[in-house]
């Protein structure tokens, strides 16, 4: 029989570690670039956007189409990058639990 005291207790361990990586995941940054540096977006490793910087010489009328797309680009670009970090950082609090395989937290 599995030990029931140590498992709770690695649950809770592992329950604190989790409020400490939500926390740190909202002041982590990232940003995502485009258009070669002409668009940059940074948001939190949770995704919430922090800040947008457009290059001067985006910002003609007839570049708007231009821009708008450059802007989802660099969007995409810091979400794919702040994804990447919280896997990065789940996989190291995960080391060593006995979870079955595919099994993905948090929850």
């Amino acid at each position: 029989m599995p030990d029931m005291f140590g498992l709770m207790k690695q649950a809770q361990a592992m329950q604190a570690k989790m409020q400490e990586m939500q926390a740190e995941m909202e002041r982590i940054e990232v940003e995502g670039q485009a258009g070669g540096g002409m668009v940059r977006v940074i948001l939190t490793a949770k995704g919430q956007m922090r800040g947008l910087t457009i290059d001067d010489q985006l910002l003609k009328a007839d570049e708007k189409v231009v821009l708008e797309d450059l802007i989802v680009v660099a969007h995409e670009d810091a979400r794919r990058k702040a994804e990447r970090l919280m896997e990065e950082k789940m996989k190291g609090m995960t080391a060593g639990l006995a979870l079955p395989p595919g099994m993905r937290l948090p929850f």
